[in-house]
């Protein structure tokens, strides 16, 4: 092998262990925008518009109203 194959066989495994360890740090260490609801809700979700007024509505809100769940 000559020295720019083993630069770019470094460069590359480099690259994977980088992209490992960033998948094994996002399970591992669960971070506050990867937390949801019992529902299934993201905690940082942003606002939805009503279709019949175009005002915003809370996610939160508009997944009780389609359980049939009072506020």
């Amino acid at each position: 092998m000559g020295k720019g194959q083993w630069q770019m066989a470094i460069y590359s495994a480099l690259i994977a262990f980088i992209g490992f360890g960033g998948i094994i740090y996002v399970f591992v260490t669960q971070p506050a925008y990867l937390h949801a609801s019992r529902d299934g809700v993201p905690y940082f979700s942003p606002q939805v518009v009503n279709p019949m007024g175009g005002e915003p509505l809370n996610l939160k809100d508009l997944i009780r109203n389609y359980k049939g769940q009072a506020k």
